[in-house]
């Protein structure tokens, strides 16, 4: 396995580590996505797994690994439905706030620093019903690599759930230049560059044994302020990928 981590980009989000849960802070936009992005994976795993959208606890016995999980806004939503939860991220200093603020939660999630493409670590954290990984295959070294290690987690029939932005003229105008001239996310936050098409995220996707299941655009909601899952994915999108 090849290792995925840049140690320049686990330095800028570690250094954000203390403001992750301010709704108003450095991680407000995160904290605007996650609302569809929660709505999304309830939608996708009630449907992948036969669930009760009734259900508080659908997810009780399943194991879910979330990777780049930062302070955890995915990790604690996931143990609240019952899931067994794992957060992995490359920064420590994110793996200290996660765990002091589940602790708060009354929530018991096995939070661990290291980097999903080190064979021994990944190894020994087993396997998962569930992965997810949101907005982070854009910050990471090799996202094939990463892709693939993700998958390695996976058991056989498990779903693997991201997000993260397309590479497009209206995310390079929106995301980049504007949300960070104009404070709505940290600078040097995103690299266009590194931004992955629906298509070329596919063709890792089937490199790795994984077979896309569900694709949907993720963008502003202007009536809320906030954003939804559906329509348009020039600006971002979230996958859902099956192992074969």
């Amino acid at each position: 396995m090849t290792a995925t981590i840049r140690p320049d980009e686990a330095a800028h989000f570690g250094a954000l580590a203390a403001d992750w849960w301010d709704a108003d802070g450095s991680s407000a936009m995160l904290h605007r996505l996650n609302p569809a992005r929660l709505g999304w994976m309830r939608d996708v795993l009630n449907a992948q797994f036969a669930l009760d959208p009734r259900e508080f606890r659908a997810l009780g016995g399943r194991r879910l690994l979330d990777v780049g999980c930062g302070a955890g806004l995915i990790a604690e939503p996931m143990a609240r439905l019952g899931a067994a939860v794992t957060g992995v991220d490359a920064a420590a200093e994110n793996v200290a706030v996660a765990a002091a603020h589940a602790a708060e939660q009354g929530l018991v999630i096995d939070y661990q620093h290291g980097d999903i493409g080190d064979a021994p670590f990944a190894d020994a954290l087993g396997q998962f019903d569930i992965v997810s990984s949101m907005e982070v295959i854009e910050h990471v070294a090799d996202p094939a690599a990463f892709l693939g290690a993700l998958a390695a987690r996976l058991a056989v029939g498990g779903i693997l759930l991201l997000s993260t932005p397309n590479r497009t003229l209206l995310s390079k105008l929106l995301l980049v230049e504007a949300a960070e001239r104009l404070g709505q996310v940290p600078r040097g936050t995103h690299d266009w560059q590194r931004f992955l098409t629906p298509g070329e995220l596919g063709e890792m996707a089937a490199a790795a044994g994984l077979s896309v299941v569900r694709r949907d655009g993720l963008g502003p909601d202007f009536a809320t302020r906030g954003f939804r899952a559906g329509g348009s994915d020039a600006l971002n999108y979230l996958i859902a990928m099956i192992k074969n």
